[in-house]
């Protein structure tokens, strides 16, 4: 039996870590972890729990956490892990964090678009990327997993096979994304209410949005050089998903068959990562609620680029689910244990 803890359960991410652990016979989870609601009964905030879960939330003591836990989900603001990571919490539990504290290598990068000090940039060497079709091996040997972010891993996986195969050049990436509200969490903010959301769709973070530097970092260990790219989200009027539309630019001639290979080549083993039929193109309603990522292209000889599409959800494949897919490999176990999830429709 896996004891787990979950700091920050009871945002939108943590709430997904606990409904995705609650289902298993292996897990059990010792902790709800939450700074706003301390003693308050877990299920009074998420409804949903009712008859399923009577613990109370409990504080964020990370120390007293790690003596009870084998492993610890932090789904917590970022800056808030960095500033009470240690030794004396990695030698007794595993870490598997959602926030970015540990995504990035560069400290200074971090500080720079995040715009909060890093406190612990010792442990940031350690930390091993959890991106599973990418750091699969390197992930089951951590103490300390940073969990990439919502739109990293669904660009990272459009584009990767492209650009490690030197079939475009990385240079001339350019990726447009949008995704659901609850990706902006769930505190109280006047840009995410009803009505300025509904029936509305909007560019946001333009040219600096956070997630530029992780996805530039992947990239860039995939095509052996550093890598710049022009990243625009949008936030369009719907709960989940992500929806991902890449372009880059031909190195050579290929075809269809050639780049289905590529894709072949990185994914065909992959469980949760589905290469679609030719012409077929992603939609977030197809992976909603489930830790798949769809992805296809399409060629343009017309201007000499390929167009790589991604879609997810990215409350699960982009937060809690890979969260999860990484603590089956720390522990060995199956990757697909408890998330085999297929997407719900309507």
């Amino acid at each position: 039996m896996i004891k787990a803890g979950i700091m920050g359960s009871t945002g939108y991410a943590g709430g997904e870590l606990a409904r995705l652990l609650l289902q298993r016979d292996d897990v059990e989870i010792t902790w709800y972890g939450s700074k706003s609601y301390v003693d308050q009964k877990y299920a009074s905030i998420y409804q949903n729990m009712f008859q399923i879960v009577d613990d109370s939330c409990m504080d964020d003591n990370m120390k007293a956490m790690a003596e009870k836990v084998d492993v610890i989900f932090t789904a917590t603001p970022q800056g808030f892990l960095s500033s009470l990571m240690s030794d004396d919490i990695l030698a007794k539990t595993k870490v598997i964090d959602l926030s970015a504290d540990y995504r990035i290598k560069d400290a200074a990068v971090y500080e720079e678009w995040y715009k909060i000090e890093h406190k612990t940039p010792q442990y940031i060497k350690e930390a091993v990327y959890g991106l599973p079709e990418i750091n699969r091996e390197e992930i089951g040997k951590a103490r300390l997993v940073a969990n990439p972010g919502c739109y990293p891993t669904c660009s990272t996986l459009s584009i990767y096979p492209l650009v490690k195969e030197g079939l475009i050049d990385p240079g001339t990436i350019i990726i447009d994304a949008k995704s659901g509200t609850s990706g902006a969490g769930r505190g109280a903010k006047v840009d995410n209410l009803y009505c300025e959301v509904n029936e509305n769709i909007k560019a946001y973070g333009v040219g600096v949005h956070r997630h530029t530097p992780e996805i530039e970092e992947q990239l860039s260990y995939a095509a052996g050089k550093t890598v710049t790219i022009s990243f625009t989200p949008h936030l369009v009027p719907m709960n989940r998903g992500i929806l991902i539309t890449a372009y880059g630019t031909l190195t050579r001639p290929a075809s269809y068959e050639e780049v289905k290979a590529v894709y072949d080549k990185y994914y065909e083993n992959e469980y949760f990562v589905r290469v679609l039929e030719k012409d077929v193109v992603p939609q977030t309603k197809w992976v909603e609620g489930s830790n798949f990522v769809d992805v296809n292209f399409k060629i343009d000889p017309r201007t000499n680029r390929v167009v790589m599409m991604g879609a997810m959800d990215n409350l699960v494949k982009g937060a809690a689910g890979q969260a999860v897919q990484n603590m089956n490999i720390l522990f060995g176990l199956p990757e697909n244990r408890g998330i085999k999830l297929i997407p719900m429709f309507p």
